[in-house]
């Protein structure tokens, strides 16, 4: 399936490409996990956001990329969602790597660390992240955190 990336900043998303945005994380975080909390964040402003259309232009994928020393002192990935129409088909590891890359350049040898949902530790693991610490809960659901080491040079597909 051939995904088309986009990086931006929430400034730089158009208002329709905007509502697709926002309209699957609280499809995916509030309304499918039914986790009542806040997904928009003061992170997001800072943040780079990442999406996936495919060739028809359907929002499949996305991420954001939260700049070191804001919510952890390493970069970090963080509001993964897939479309459920795209599990199972890989997007999600294309998407990590598209992040994980990104992130190598702009914060080349930082490390990475994240907040994973703690069901997708073995996904994350493909990706070479380490779990830290213990399971805690975060708005109802099982999180851990997990590093990837400074140095580190992960999968392009999380293999």
């Amino acid at each position: 399936m051939p995904i088309t990336w986009t990086w931006r900043h929430l400034a730089d998303f158009d208002a329709l490409a905007l509502f697709d945005y926002l309209r699957l994380r609280q499809q995916v975080f509030v309304v499918e996990q039914t986790c009542a909390y806040p997904d928009l964040d003061d992170y997001d402003l800072l943040a780079e956001h990442l999406t996936g259309h495919d060739e028809a232009g359907r929002l499949l994928a996305c991420l954001r990329l939260v700049p070191p020393g804001l919510k952890y002192p390493e970069p970090s990935l963080g509001r993964v969602v897939i479309a459920p129409a795209a599990r199972g088909s890989g997007a999600g590891h294309l998407l990590i790597a598209e992040g994980l890359a990104r992130a190598a350049r702009r914060y080349p040898g930082a490390g990475h660390r994240i907040g994973a949902q703690a069901h997708l530790a073995r996904f994350y693991g493909r990706h070479g992240f380490v779990p830290v610490g213990e399971v805690y809960d975060e708005d109802g659901i099982d999180h851990i955190d997990m590093i990837l080491p400074p140095g580190f040079v992960p999968s392009p597909t999380g293999g």
